[in-house]
């Protein structure tokens, strides 16, 4: 799984756009009263909200004569641009108005983004409009201009307001968008999530251990029983984060370092790796997201398949009830398909554990495909649908997680992971407006439908044991 630089919300919807119209002075997530000049600032509290920050603008004209606006407008509290350190109150960002002058006139245009209106944003302007022309030529030839008005001055935006749908154009100083560093350096940080990993999965494949945790440490050597089904599990989670690595570089995002997190129940929960730069558009972001499921999944059916092919090399395998096969739509209908009538209800089967260590390696794939938050699944509903409809797959999702979390430990244990570091909101891209092309869109739908069947359950019955002896 992929996670950008943690901040606070981008674009929530609860998201509440100024409706001031000063030009001459821009503060973080703070609403001011229009008038000609900035003499002060001063917080207040609003009784009524609680815990919302807000801040008075006040102004005097130029001649003496005081004027004030005693209707400030509720901000959402957070950046637009997740990854972004807000600035203090002392750091004050100001666009000039000649600078606004020459962003309406001469950067936009009648070609491409015809202003409307504008409002101070997060330190820079967001603008409203009429968009001209495909989105992704329009931001070409917007971000040229910009290019040659201010240098690197400034970066553009082009998103859809998720109040009305309409596209709007964000400008804020580069030396706002500053990424977040960790305490920990990331390598030291990635490494001990990784060698606790390797732990877990070592133990998840040594049942004795599972059963007395304590006595690992007296019994280290059984460990070594583990490694077979520990690397293939690995083998898949490798490949995994081998395709986004590599689609990444193709269409120059910047991933950090991958996370490996832990899971006493199924050796691993995957990986979290950071995205250190803004992706371009949509379909950039789906082909990142869809790339470590299509591996993932690649490697661990053609696995799933040998293990049901080729006979254990001990001749016995692992032997398990048939009902297990039950819990997942696609290893349960590859099961029936292969097997055939083998396979009976309540009647213990011999299986290669090939089958056990691919089928680990799929769920993990799986859950990474939950179209929740910031998880591949959530970033491929967003790239294909958009941030609104994302933000719904995953409220939805989370809801069904956690009822299923009250049969399931995994569930718990995942519905918690995405709660607390992967519920998003995803970082916004340079341009979020054109849609991906549709191959990519039926490559991202595949993985979404792939991670459905193997979490879906096998409803149709195996043959009845009982019914197999006449």
């Amino acid at each position: 799984m992929i996670l950008s630089l943690p901040s606070p919300s981008t674009f929530p919807a609860n998201f509440v756009l100024p409706l001031s119209r000063c030009t001459s002075c821009f503060q973080f997530d703070l609403p001011f009263q229009p008038s000609n000049r900035f003499t002060s600032f001063k917080w207040i509290r609003n009784a009524r909200s609680t815990g919302r920050r807000r801040i008075a603008c006040s102004m005097s004209e130029p001649n003496g004569d005081n004027e004030e606006n005693t209707d400030n407008i509720e901000v959402t509290s957070g950046s637009p641009l997740p990854g972004v350190k807000l600035q203090q109150l002392g750091d004050v960002i100001k666009l000039p108005k000649e600078t606004i002058d020459i962003l309406k006139n001469q950067v936009f245009g009648f070609d491409t983004f015809f202003v409307t209106s504008q409002d101070p944003y997060e330190g820079g302007v967001l603008f409203k409009g009429n968009l001209r022309g495909k989105a992704s030529k329009s931001y070409d030839k917007i971000s040229k201009r910009l290019q040659d008005k201010f240098g690197d001055t400034y970066r553009l935006f082009l998103l859809v307001n998720p109040e009305d749908d309409k596209p709007v154009a964000v400008v804020v100083p580069r030396t706002t968008l500053q990424p977040e560093t960790t305490a920990v350096p990331e390598w030291f940080a990635a490494g001990s999530f990784g060698l606790v990993t390797v732990f877990t999965l070592l133990l998840r494949n040594v049942p004795t251990l599972q059963s007395d945790l304590l006595s690992t440490v007296d019994n280290l050597n059984l460990l070594k029983d583990g490694l077979p089904g520990a690397l293939v599990t690995a083998l898949i989670l490798g490949v995994h984060e081998l395709g986004h690595f590599l689609v990444a570089q193709n269409t120059g995002v910047k991933l950090g370092v991958p996370y490996f997190v832990p899971s006493w129940q199924i050796g691993s929960f995957g990986s979290i790796t950071r995205i250190r730069s803004i992706v371009s558009n949509r379909e950039d972001l789906l082909k990142v997201a869809a790339a470590g499921p299509i591996a993932g999944f690649t490697v661990g059916l053609v696995l799933l398949l040998l293990g049901f092919v080729i006979p254990p090399s001990d001749g016995i395998g692992v032997v398990v009830d048939a009902s297990v096969f039950h819990e997942s739509f696609l290893a349960g209908g590859i099961a029936k398909l292969l097997l055939g009538n083998v396979l009976k209800e309540g009647a213990p089967i011999s299986v290669n554990p090939l089958v056990i260590w691919a089928w680990a390696g799929l769920l993990i794939n799986a859950i990474n495909s939950i179209p929740a938050g910031e998880l591949d699944g959530g970033r491929i509903s967003f790239a294909i649908w958009g941030r609104k409809a994302s933000s719904r797959f995953t409220g939805f999702s989370i809801v069904l997680l956690g009822l299923s979390s009250l049969l399931n430990d995994v569930a718990f244990y995942w519905v918690a992971l995405i709660f607390f570091l992967q519920r998003g909101p995803i970082a916004p891209l340079s341009e979020e407006i054109t849609d991906p092309d549709d191959k990519y869109v039926a490559l991202g739908v595949t993985v979404l439908l792939l991670g459905l069947l193997v979490c879906l359950p096998y409803p149709f019955p195996f043959i009845d044991e009982t019914l197999a002896s006449f």
